[in-house]
């Protein structure tokens, strides 16, 4: 019998985590709740999650910083992270993206919004199959190479350490060499979904990739903006 789906509910509210804990229950999901950063990084310790949904606000040691130590951790930095926030401000949605959270869903949480997330988080944690019949398994772009086989990045010959929508992004836009993507088209193929999306994700997974795969991030080469439009990818 397949197990379901382990999902770390990090929230130091234990009535807003129930509340979290008795829909995933019904929707198919395995919750683990953990009150603090500790609690959740003995659980990881434990056994891997599928997915994270973590808290902005936890006591002694934020949301944003164990983002951060679990995306710089190789055993956990593949695992999906959905921030659970209060604040509307934009301001800190980039920065827990930035940080390396996947995607963020606001409070109160609305159950039905949440579990498609959280399925669609899962989703791009699947093996990367090329996307157009034509995809080679080795593509070189510059001296970025992406090993289709292995899903893995180099740079230089170096691995590059991405997370899974950050690869997915990347392949995304291999598949599409000098096409423009738009944020739309960007959320539906990478993320997994349409109204839910938020163009704030695809701005700051592409910050991200660059920094990871562009000489001068700040001054992008490969992966460009056009202004209005999406992002290119200059092979």
């Amino acid at each position: 019998m397949r197990s379901l789906p382990r999902i770390l509910i990090v929230e130091d509210e234990p009535a807003i985590a129930e509340l979290i804990a008795v829909n995933l229950r019904h929707n198919g999901f395995q919750p683990i709740w953990a009150m603090d950063g500790e609690t959740a990084q003995k659980e990881l310790d434990d056994v891997l999650p599928d997915v994270i949904l973590l808290d902005w606000m936890l006591p002694k040691e934020s949301g944003l910083s164990l983002a951060k130590k679990w995306r710089g951790d190789k055993r956990s930095q593949a695992i999906p992270i959905l921030m659970l926030t209060a604040r509307g401000d934009e301001v800190d949605r980039v920065a827990g993206l930035d940080a390396g959270a996947d995607d963020y869903v606001t409070k109160p949480v609305v159950p039905k919004e949440l579990s498609a997330r959280i399925r669609a988080a899962l989703r791009r944690t699947q093996t990367i199959e090329p996307s157009i019949s034509n995809a080679k398994s080795l593509n070189k772009i510059g001296d970025v190479e992406i090993d289709r086989n292995l899903s893995v990045v180099r740079k230089n010959g170096s691995e590059v350490a991405l997370t899974k929508t950050e690869y997915r992004l990347l392949v995304e836009f291999a598949d599409h060499p000098g096409m423009v993507l738009s944020r739309d088209q960007l959320l539906e193929r990478v993320w997994g979904y349409e109204y839910l999306g938020d163009s704030r994700l695809v701005d700051a997974h592409v910050r991200r990739l660059r920094v990871k795969v562009e000489t001068q991030p700040e001054e992008p080469t490969m992966i460009v903006t056009v202004r209005g439009m999406g992002y290119r990818l200059l092979n």
